[in-house]
This record gives C-alpha cells, sequence and structure tokens, in this order.
C-alpha cells in the first residue's frame, strides 16, 4: 500500500456487469454470470449503472494475504518496520532468501466460505483480496509464473478459485488486487534495488510476459469479478499501462480504482488509512484502512482499531459519501485472530439493526453536526434522513441545525420507538428519552412528508466571541485558487493562490461587536502581503518566507466589528508574486 494525496478541484467537498443483482435493501437477488465482451461493449456500460451496487454496498472487506504471513514481520530476529507486505522491501531480503517463505506456506486451517460468511456477516458487501502483491508472489495458479501458490507450496490450493466460487455462493462481490507495476521478484518489475544478483530486463518485457498474462487470467478464469484494485501508480510506458488497462473490459461493467497510473482516473477514488475531512462532491471515492497497524499479518501488531472506532468510521465515511474498505490479515495458517473476529462481530451486531442508515445512502445535507453524522434517502416527495448520534444529549434535545421540511415521523432504528420532532426557526429539535440505545452510535430515521429543504447556515461567534473560518467554506472568487486535503494532517489549505484578482471570503454571524485580532494559519515557503478586511475596517498583515514551510500562525491585523448581523471577511492577497503559500483557516480572536 502506499499513501496518496488527490488533489480536487475548486468547488471541493459539500463492478461488474453484475455479478450480483442487488435489491431494494440492499440483499444480493440474483447471480449474473461471467462472460466475455469487446471493448466496444464494455464503452457502453455506463459509469453510473456500473457503480450502482458499490453505491449501495458501500462496506467492503480488504484482504492482505500473502506468503509475508509466514515471517509475520520478522526477519533475522528483527521486527521489520512498516507493515508486514513490506518485509521483503524493509529487510532487503534477497529473492533466493524470500522464496524459502513459499516452501513453509501451508494454510490448512484456511476455509474459504467460513471466511466469506464472517464477511457477510459484519455487513460487508464486497471482498478485494491481493492476488499478486510487490513481493512477485501470486495467490493463485498463474500460468505465466511458477512463483504461486498452488506450484511453490505445500498447500497446493487456489485460494483465489476457492474464494470466488465462495462469494459466488453467498452473494458476495469478489474483486482482486493486483500489483502491476512493483514486483520485486521478477527481473523487470519494479522497486527491488537490493538484490544485486537480479539481471534487468525492461519494466516493458515484465508487462507483457507476468503482468499482462496473469490479469487476464484473473479476469477470465475466476468468474465474475466485480471490482480491479490497481497498486500503485508507477511510471511505465503508456504501451504497458494501455495493455494493462484493455484487459479490463473482458468484464463488463467491472470497476476500478484510481492507481493504475497517470492518465488512468479509473472510476473511483483511493484514500488510504486517512478519512478526508469532507467528502468529494461529485466524485466516487473510498476509504481502504487496515482493522490494526499492518495491512498484512505481523505478529507484533496489537494495535487495532476498537468496535467504537471502526462503527464511527464507517458512519463518518457514509455520511460523505464514501465506501469503507476495512482491512484483515489472515495468519499462515489461513486463520484470523480473535481481535479481528470480535471487531467484525461487533459491526455485523451494529449493522444489523442500523444496517439500513448505511445502504444504498447518500451524503450528509448538513455541514459538521456536533453530536454525531446523518445520512440520507431521498424521493421526490421526501424520503429519509438518518440521525447518527454518537453523543448522546444529556437533557434530551437533539438539535438539527438547517432542516426547513415538515417530519412526517421519526423513529429509533434499535427499538421503533417513536420520537417528538418541533419545528424551531431554522432547526428541528428532537426529543429523546432515557438513555442511549447505542453506546456507540444510535440512529433516528427521520421521514420527511415533503422534498428536503436545508437552510444555508452561517458560522457564528462562540460564546467567547471567537471563531475559526476554514478554506473549506471559504467563497473562491476565481479559478486560481484551489482546495486540496493533506491527509497526513487531517486538513485543508488552499493551493496556487497567487494572484490579488483571487480574493477569498466567508460570511458568518456577528453576535458579540468589538476589536478583534484576526490570524492566518498558513504553510509552505512562499510569503508576501495579505489585506484583510470586514466592512470598513481592514489591515495589512505580511507572510514571511521561510525555507521550510513548516505550518505557522501569523497575525494579520486588528478589525473592528462594528455591529451584529451577517458581516463578511475578505482576504486578498497585495504581492502576486509568492509561490508554494498555503492557507489553511482564519481565526478573530477578541
Amino acid at each position: 500500500m502506499k499513501n496518496t494525496i488527490p488533489v480536487l478541484s475548486a468547488l471541493f467537498f459539500s463492478l461488474g456487469a453484475s455479478s450480483v443483482a442487488q435489491g431494494a435493501e440492499g440483499k444480493p437477488d440474483v447471480l449474473v454470470p461471467y462472460r466475455s465482451s469487446t471493448a466496444s461493449e464494455q464503452a457502453r456500460v455506463s459509469t453510473e449503472s456500473r457503480m450502482a451496487w458499490w453505491h449501495e454496498a458501500k462496506f467492503g472487506m480488504f484482504v492482505h494475504w500473502g506468503i509475508y504471513s509466514v515471517p509475520a514481520g520478522e526477519y533475522n530476529g528483527k521486527t521489520q518496520p512498516n507493515s508486514a507486505e513490506w518485509i521483503m522491501n524493509r529487510g532487503r531480503i534477497p529473492i533466493a532468501e524470500y522464496g524459502k517463505f513459499a516452501a513453509q506456506f501451508n494454510p490448512t486451517q484456511f476455509n474459504a466460505e467460513e471466511f466469506v460468511l464472517r464477511a457477510k456477516s459484519a455487513g460487508m458487501k464486497y471482498i478485494v483480496i491481493t492476488a499478486k502483491h510487490h513481493d512477485g508472489f501470486s495467490m493463485f495458479g498463474s500460468k505465466a509464473s511458477s512463483y504461486n501458490v498452488v506450484d511453490a507450496t505445500p498447500f497446493k490450493r487456489d485460494v483465489m478459485k476457492e474464494l470466488s466460487n465462495a462469494c459466488q455462493k453467498h452473494g458476495m462481490r469478489f474483486g482482486f488486487y493486483y500489483s502491476q507495476a512493483q514486483d520485486w521478484h521478477h527481473p523487470g518489475g519494479m522497486g527491488n534495488t537490493w538484490d544485486k544478483d537480479l539481471k534487468r530486463v525492461s519494466t516493458d518485457e515484465y508487462i507483457r510476459e507476468k503482468a499482462i498474462p496473469e490479469v487476464k487470467q484473473l479476469l477470465t478464469g475466476y468468474g465474475p469479478i466485480g471490482i480491479f484494485w490497481w497498486d500503485t501508480p508507477r511510471k511505465m510506458s503508456k504501451e504497458s499501462m494501455d495493455g494493462l488497462s484493455s484487459l479490463t473490459a473482458l468484464q463488463p461493467g467491472i470497476i476500478t480504482n484510481d492507481r493504475l497510473g497517470e492518465g488512468y482516473p479509473g472510476d473511483h477514488q483511493t484514500f488510504e488509512r486517512k478519512i478526508p475531512v469532507e467528502g468529494a462532491a461529485g466524485q466516487n471515492w473510498e476509504v481502504c484502512m487496515p482493522i490494526s497497524g499492518s495491512w498484512g499479518f505481523k505478529s507484533s501488531d496489537t494495535s487495532f482499531l476498537t468496535p467504537t472506532t471502526l462503527i464511527r468510521n464507517l458512519v463518518d465515511i457514509a455520511s460523505k459519501g464514501g465506501n469503507y474498505l476495512l482491512n484483515v490479515s489472515p495468519t499462515a495458517q489461513g486463520t484470523l485472530l480473535p481481535a479481528s473476529i470480535e471487531r467484525l462481530k461487533a459491526i455485523g451486531e451494529w449493522m444489523k439493526v442500523n444496517g439500513e442508515a448505511i445502504y444504498g445512502t447518500t451524503a450528509s445535507p448538513f455541514p459538521a453536526l456536533p453530536w454525531g453524522r446523518c445520512t440520507q434517502k431521498l424521493t421526490a416527495s421526501g424520503g429519509s434522513l438518518y440521525l447518527h448520534v454518537f453523543d448522546w444529549p444529556a437533557d434530551g434535545k437533539l438539535t438539527l441545525p438547517g432542516l426547513r421540511s415538515k417530519v412526517q415521523s421519526a423513529r429509533l432504528l434499535a427499538s421503533g420507538q417513536a420520537v417528538a420532532a418541533k419545528s424551531a426557526g431554522d432547526s428541528m429539535v428532537f426529543s429523546l428519552e432515557g438513555k442511549a440505545p447505542d453506546a456507540i452510535a444510535s440512529v433516528i430515521e427521520v421521514k420527511l412528508s415533503e422534498p428536503l429543504q436545508v437552510a444555508a447556515l452561517l458560522p457564528a461567534q462562540k460564546a467567547d466571541g471567537s471563531i475559526k473560518l476554514s478554506v473549506a467554506i471559504a467563497d473562491l472568487h476565481s479559478e486560481v485558487a484551489r482546495h486540496a486535503t493533506l491527509k497526513a494532517a487531517g486538513d485543508v489549505w488552499a493551493a496556487d493562490w497567487l494572484h490579488p484578482d483571487a480574493p477569498l471570503s466567508w460570511q458568518f454571524k456577528v453576535t458579540k461587536p468589538g476589536t478583534y485580532t484576526v490570524r492566518a494559519v498558513v504553510s509552505g515557503a512562499g510569503g508576501g502581503k495579505l489585506k484583510v478586511a470586514i466592512g470598513a475596517s481592514s489591515a495589512v498583515g505580511e507572510i514571511t518566507r521561510e525555507e521550510k514551510g513548516a505550518k505557522r500562525t501569523v497575525v494579520l491585523g486588528t478589525l473592528t466589528l462594528t455591529g451584529a448581523g451577517v458581516q463578511t471577511l475578505t482576504l486578498t492577497p497585495e504581492n502576486a508574486g509568492w509561490t508554494g503559500f498555503r492557507l489553511h483557516h482564519v481565526e478573530l480572536l477578541p
């Protein structure tokens, strides 16, 4: 796995011919058998129709499994850094030495049907598994290389075939992860910089000899494939990338991620380990994340996410319009650790009660909610909102700001108990009785009797008069500026913001007039002058250039807010020459 930082547009945030057809409740109806197709047939399958099942599913299982589960993160008596599947790289293990793990790989306790049923019981709707990771070992009976689970191990069984059959039997979508560019075993694969005995050939030769034949085999010999999950993008020739990409036409309706290479965006964007601050409006996206610290099985890894974190992650991602691909790591024996099993069971128990608030939902129409998250299923005449309450109100009053639509009814999903709702200006207040039905996330279904109407709510000052204005909610007055996610910090920033004709502005509610210090949180090596203005009051601050460009807070000046009501703060660059400058947010402090 490798982190990527996707860059989004200025309007930032606001598989196959189906192997399984989904019913209204997201349950599998029928299996559509695999058939080959031409590229032209594939092109006729629209993105919308190919992605329909994926949007309904919301939740899938990622599986990292290979012969790296034998050393389990330990080599020569030392725990190697990074995730376990990177041990060959991090331990700089020669090909001949690493290949010995294949002779020790004999997961006799593996049961494909049991494995699929664990995923299904957890509420997952699809499985994506590593057919070949960067180490170059194929977890299927490859016809292009004898370095595979059937020919090189005492196990002698095709893991991918068994899982594919079990998925078809139980109505689970099935997909392959494939490391197309990195292959530390093949002399033309990328990434092996340590094995001096490797007699190099071109990357194109590796693609022709191994990658293309293996991908073709996976797409023609394993039944209906819903997803092909490429990893990781590297600089390859266009001929190689075209050759790989064209193979997906063998499965009508298959979907792919965005990691084949530059110029091949796929059908959905991938965020690794980190949940974006906001959802990517107008884009299909998912978060892939391990259930513990390592993607592959690592014996020393005990940093499992709690059931609370996992369930709230799922809710958070769904509330932003994304999918959650949660990874598990089978051992060399072919089983999951009890810690993984316990967590999958906990998620499954929550989903049995609250699954309808996840499956087939779309992103919340509301800004950040202090008590939890919201998902929705809308119709032309109304539909339902699902309020996922993380923090049950002590006074029994739950306020949903901005809801103007009439509420037909509201109920707790856990018990069916009715919940009273009362309009209060541009908000709706729900009266809750007793304790939270679920300490992790209690769900209230709110049925609307008319089309959804949400008031545009402005940020307001806190009780002490301070306010934080994030770039994520700024008005961008030119396409010169854009927003981007900075996943490492869970932050949002404005980039390429270089011109005085491209001011940024925010509207907000003033409840406490007075004199305020305005500060900007910035990063990047650039600098320059910024004019900040609210009404007739203005000041000019200067961001000094710093060589390393670390995140820092800069005072822009002091402004006077003369009255209560809606005010507009504007930032205008006065120096069009700065570079590398990033703005994260603006703060007003009394």
